[in-house]
């Protein structure tokens, strides 16, 4: 039983920074999605479908680079409140693989921000289908991907950190 655990694939992952912003400031720069291709190490680029701020519904595109691997994700925003919560889920031809969200909360003068990634991809054929893309497109073995994800999240909490002090008043 020990052995099946061990072996069992993570599907969560969380990280957080104290970002020196107020939680309204961060909410307004995480839910612009064009944002994600200035902070994320993955994502290059985010076409979104309307004009719009970005609410519950809102589709989008993200074209995605690491190294010589390019792919792009579907995106549509599934959590859109104001200064609290912004989460979004990512697929690939039809298929759930991730969704991917931030939550804001006041911490002294500023947020501590938490960036959390779940995998939505199921067991059984879907589910192994949306493995091989990803071993095709993106270059990541399911195994790896947690440990891809946890760098990738805290490069772009700093990033996010670094462009929330810079849109403080007086900064």
């Amino acid at each position: 039983m020990a052995m099946a655990r061990a072996r069992e694939r993570q599907r969560r992952l969380e990280e957080s920074a104290v970002v020196d912003a107020p939680p309204a400031t961060v909410y307004r720069l995480v839910s612009e999605l064009r944002n994600m291709g200035r902070w994320s190490p993955e994502c290059r680029s985010v076409w979104v479908l309307s004009r719009t701020s970005a609410r519950a519904g809102t589709r989008f595109v993200g074209f995605n680079r690491r190294g010589p691997f390019l792919w792009f994700t579907l995106g549509r925003v599934v959590e859109a409140h104001q200064d609290r919560a912004f989460a979004f889920d990512v697929g690939v031809f039809g298929l759930p693989i991730a969704r991917w969200g931030y939550r804001f909360e006041a911490e002294g003068a500023g947020t501590r921000v938490t960036e959390f990634w779940e995998d939505l991809r199921s067991g059984g054929p879907r589910g192994r289908v949306a493995d091989l893309l990803g071993m095709v497109f993106a270059g990541t073995h399911p195994a790896r991907r947690i440990a891809l994800n946890r760098a990738g999240m805290r490069a772009t909490l700093t990033a996010i950190a670094g462009t929330a002090a810079l849109s403080r008043p007086g900064a």
